[in-house]
């Protein structure tokens, strides 16, 4: 049997992961990071064209008003199945702006598994601002894949890490929908055997949360 506390060792191994967990909000919110491990082949690029006689209507044109709340993004059952042990109301980020950037965050360790989730939507000006944000992050977190059928454009990505001989497996997906930007990140590590875990569960973890956070959206949730 485990025993129910940690060894000294391991309690130690936890620190980082705990500051981790904390700079949930400045990975999904600023710009992302170059990946380490890169585990999903490249996303089709696919360049916007636009008529330089046709008026521009990014002004005028906002499905989104504001961000919708994001710890009710994602169901209690797909949370418990994610991370385990976790509360179900999660923890908002504080945001300079909570009406156009909004993130909610929930961890847990159980036993010697460790899970962490973030929910980021950040509300632009038009569906082309949008658009041009999301071609910027996909790019600088290459070595994804298109998810289709997920909002108006979807992208995942998962890498490998390793530190102190331990594993984290992150999944990242960034999706558009109208004019509002849906970045999901799910991460996990087991600390009793140093192993992450597989490629595919972290990246269906990833996008089954971001599906729930789009149909949020879309079923009302910050709807100008």
């Amino acid at each position: 049997m485990r025993s129910l506390s940690l060894p000294l060792a391991l309690t130690a191994r936890l620190s980082p992961v705990v500051v981790l967990a904390a700079a949930g909000w400045a990975l999904s919110s600023g710009p992302l990071a170059a990946p380490q491990a890169a585990e999903h082949q490249p996303a089709e690029e696919k360049p916007e064209t636009q008529s330089a006689s046709a008026p521009s209507t990014s002004t005028v044109s906002q499905a989104y008003a504001a961000a919708p709340a994001p710890c009710e993004s994602v169901t209690e059952k797909t949370l418990k199945s994610l991370v385990p042990g976790a509360k179900a109301a999660g923890k908002e980020i504080p945001s300079t702006d909570s009406k156009l950037r909004r993130t909610c965050s929930w961890n847990a360790l159980k036993g010697y598994d460790y899970r962490w989730l973030d929910v980021s939507f950040e509300v632009m000006k038009s569906d082309e601002a949008a658009q041009k944000s999301y071609t910027a992050r996909t790019e600088e977190k290459s070595g994804g894949g298109p998810v289709p059928g997920l909002g108006d454009s979807g992208y995942s990505v998962v890498n490998l890490t390793t530190e102190d001989k331990q594993e984290t497996r992150e999944g990242m997906v960034v999706t558009r929908a109208s004019n509002v930007l849906v970045v999901v990140t799910y991460n996990g590590s087991d600390f009793e055997s140093k192993k992450a875990p597989g490629t595919d569960t972290i990246n269906k973890g990833a996008i089954k949360a971001a599906k729930e956070a789009v149909a949020a959206l879309e079923d009302g949730g910050g709807r100008g």
